[in-house]
């Protein structure tokens, strides 16, 4: 079994323990950092508005890399997410690249953050 085989277990297991599913479980995960809202306004002011735009707005999804995530959130926070989502700290920055696209996307049906 490779790296991703067991990381991808490590995810599914943390996903399908959490009611809200993926969205869910990275919405708590963000709860220390103003939830989503408050790591798509990190995001922004880092320069990254273009890609979240992409991901509120209808169309394709603009990546985001794993040096960014890592650059806008640093060390202390991708520490805090790793245990909350139960991944290794040095793959949260990379989950986060793949994942937060489509959890946002998901989560801004209508173009604005659907927030419970």
């Amino acid at each position: 079994m490779g790296l991703f085989d067991g990381l991808s277990g490590m995810l599914e297991n943390a996903i399908s323990s959490h009611a809200g599913g993926l969205s869910g479980l990275m919405s708590d995960a963000f709860n220390g950092m103003g939830g989503l809202n408050g790591v798509l306004a990190k995001l922004n002011d880092a320069g990254l508005g273009p890609q979240v735009n992409s991901w509120l707005g209808k169309g394709d999804n603009v990546p985001v890399s794993a040096e960014e995530i890592s650059s806008v959130l640093g060390s202390e926070q991708l520490l805090q997410l790793a245990g909350k989502l139960g991944i290794p700290m040095d793959q949260v920055a990379n989950v986060l690249a793949n994942q937060l696209p489509a959890v946002v996307d998901q989560a801004s049906p209508n173009g604005t953050l659907e927030t419970a």
